[in-house]
């Protein structure tokens, strides 16, 4: 880049910006603390534009999501998200604020220190707030069926058979009479609450398979179903989540991206590699996961894999 740039580190917050400027080969400055809205960065902006130096942005990626990137975009800025777990930190530094934070982004930013996370276009970012949304309605399900288990249990009420959850144990648990009116109710709002949440899990469900022909990446998603063990909200869920596989350079890349490789601790001739290292994007790396365990079984085309290979062009069933 040329010497006339400003590199802008955004330390944002929910109502607030921190804003520092570092110049290249020049000093590195606090320019102030703003409001958390749009028109007020856009302000700054305006002021730093008037200035005559080319600006390029860069922020932390967290709660606040996507919005500034796509906004800057739109402003035909350069922007950088950077990935909070790989931005480098002194082991000595002891002091954290919004203002030093600012000026550590825009410091890293001119040096290049700073590692980019993938911003998903907004129809990407659609369909994966419904995959994760689907995935918190599971977990509140799951919980949902503890504490009726262990409310049961501490009763002394076991259930006889093998499968929980299953329609005998449905009518198990419908058959139970709690000896309080009151723990009575408690069993059956739990029982309530599990009924409640697998309808939502189900809603969700049919929403992503209604929404998945319309989605561009769609054509992926059939692909993956090519696969053993990858159904429908595994093949949307990594779809949404690793997007396109092309920018990766090799595999080692996406298992490293997926947190897929062995940790390691080694010195000199000493090499010691652990369990994997579950860095990077949790929610692909479960159903991957939980997909693997289906090639332990006996390798062979099913009914079910059979009618989702159907459709499929013959290369795409020959890789899988």
């Amino acid at each position: 880049m040329s010497n006339n740039v400003l590199y802008v580190g955004l330390d944002v917050h929910k109502n607030s910006i921190d804003v520092a400027i570092a110049e290249a080969g020049g000093e590195i400055r606090h320019y102030g603390s703003i409001g958390g809205e749009l028109k007020d960065l856009e302000k700054v902006i305006r002021k730093l534009h008037s200035k005559g130096s080319e600006l390029v942005f860069a922020y932390e990626a967290g709660p606040c999501g996507y919005q500034i990137y796509r906004f800057l975009k739109d402003k035909s800025y350069s922007c950088l998200v950077a990935a909070p777990s790989l931005i480098p930190r002194r082991p000595g530094d002891r002091i954290k604020c919004d203002r030093r934070d600012a000026l550590t982004l825009a410091r890293l930013f001119r040096a290049g220190e700073l590692t980019a996370v993938r911003v998903p276009d907004a129809d990407d970012e659609a369909l994966r707030d419904l995959t994760r949304a689907r995935e918190d309605a599971i977990s509140v399900e799951r919980r949902a069926k503890q504490r009726t288990a262990a409310f049961l249990l501490r009763h002394g009420r076991r259930y006889p058979g093998k499968t929980t959850w299953s329609r005998g144990h449905w009518s198990w648990l419908l058959q139970q009479v709690m000896e309080h009116p009151a723990q009575q109710i408690v069993l059956q709002e739990y029982l309530d609450a599990v009924r409640e949440a697998g309808v939502r899990v189900q809603r969700l469900t049919d929403q992503i398979r209604e929404l998945v022909p319309r989605w561009r990446r769609a054509p992926f998603v059939k692909a993956y179903q090519a696969l053993r063990g990858v159904s429908l909200i595994a093949a949307v869920t990594v779809v949404a989540e690793v997007g396109d596989l092309n920018r990766f350079h090799n595999p080692k890349e996406l298992m490293a991206y997926l947190g897929l490789v062995p940790s390691e601790h080694s010195s000199g001739p000493s090499v010691r590699r652990g369990r994997i290292t579950k860095t990077g994007n949790g929610h692909a790396r479960r159903v991957l996961v939980e997909a693997a365990w289906a090639y332990r079984l006996r390798a062979r085309v099913s009914r079910t894999l059979f009618k989702r290979q159907e459709d499929l062009p013959e290369n795409i069933r020959q890789i899988a």
